[in-house]
């Protein structure tokens, strides 16, 4: 398998965009680091026990006064930055990635059963998303999270409630299209129950736009956590990720200690850089008409 995928037409279009291999090696290369970069620091920095206020606001190495333990400086309370972005990195790309997973799932459903019954059952939960299409999913996210409070699994729930239209209306826009082909008919006609005819027919025929958007999703998802958390509203500071640590750079970023807020701005950014370059040649793989 590994062989066949080797001398396809994917991986050859793939070795040929730069923007695929940059975005590809950005997102390995920062998953890399998130995986294995926290068991090679020294410094635990949400150990309390290994911090000292002596350490606090060193600059980076590279500056005068800057300490070789500290590659990136430290913020107020001596936490190593370079171990806290990997550390925080590790809460940022998990609410991401499980964010989409969840988006992903509930959208699907919705969208096929929308698509394939129609009717009232269609209606329904097509108006649902163009009402909630009309406000901005950072507005929705900020009412959610102010109801139910923060946390990990606060910001999950609402993600996923801000995210699961764009799949449902891409599915079912999709099923709408496949319920109307021969072999769909031709099922039914041949009495297979409708849940078989969803199942095996149907959504495999429009999961290619969905890799897409799940990619690029992702990011977004980094994004908009990054927001919550920067506006108070996120991750505990027992659970800080990338956005929370930029907060607490924030405050005193005019006052010259400007590493502690930068430096986790920066990962954010290559982050989802790397996952935009990598859905941009995704989009122009998948979709024929695009070529």
């Amino acid at each position: 398998m590994m062989a066949r995928f080797l001398h396809s037409e994917f991986f050859h279009n793939y070795k040929h965009s730069s923007s695929a291999v940059i975005g590809s090696t950005l997102m390995l290369g920062f998953a890399f680091a998130v995986i294995v970069g926290p068991l090679l620091v020294a410094q635990n920095p949400y150990d309390i026990a290994s911090l000292d206020l002596m350490d606090s606001y060193k600059p980076p190495l590279w500056l005068e006064g800057g300490d070789p333990r500290f590659p990136l400086g430290t913020d107020g309370q001596g936490r190593d930055v370079w171990a806290s972005i990997l550390y925080g990195a590790r809460i940022s790309v998990f609410i991401g990635l499980v964010a989409m997973i969840a988006s992903c799932t509930i959208g699907t459903f919705l969208g096929l059963v929308a698509g394939f019954y129609g009717g009232i059952v269609d209606s329904v939960i097509m108006r649902i998303a163009d009402i909630q299409l009309s406000f901005p999913s950072i507005l929705i996210a900020l009412f959610l999270m102010s109801a139910v409070g923060t946390g990990v699994d606060k910001v999950l729930i609402a993600l996923t409630a801000v995210g699961w239209v764009v799949y449902a209306r891409t599915v079912r826009g999709s099923t709408l299209s496949e319920i109307e082909k021969e072999y769909v008919q031709a099922a039914k006609v041949a009495g297979l129950p409708n849940h078989k005819i969803i199942r095996k027919h149907v959504l495999p025929n429009v999961l290619t736009p969905l890799i897409v958007i799940a990619t690029i999703q992702v990011g977004t998802f980094v994004l908009i956590e990054a927001s919550l958390s920067f506006l108070g509203v996120g991750v505990p500071i027992t659970q800080p990720s990338l956005g929370l640590l930029i907060k607490n750079g924030f405050d005193v970023l005019f006052s010259g200690l400007w590493w502690t807020s930068v430096f986790p701005g920066i990962a954010i950014m290559i982050l989802v850089f790397g996952i935009n370059l990598f859905g941009d040649f995704l989009r122009d793989e998948l979709n024929p008409r695009l070529k």
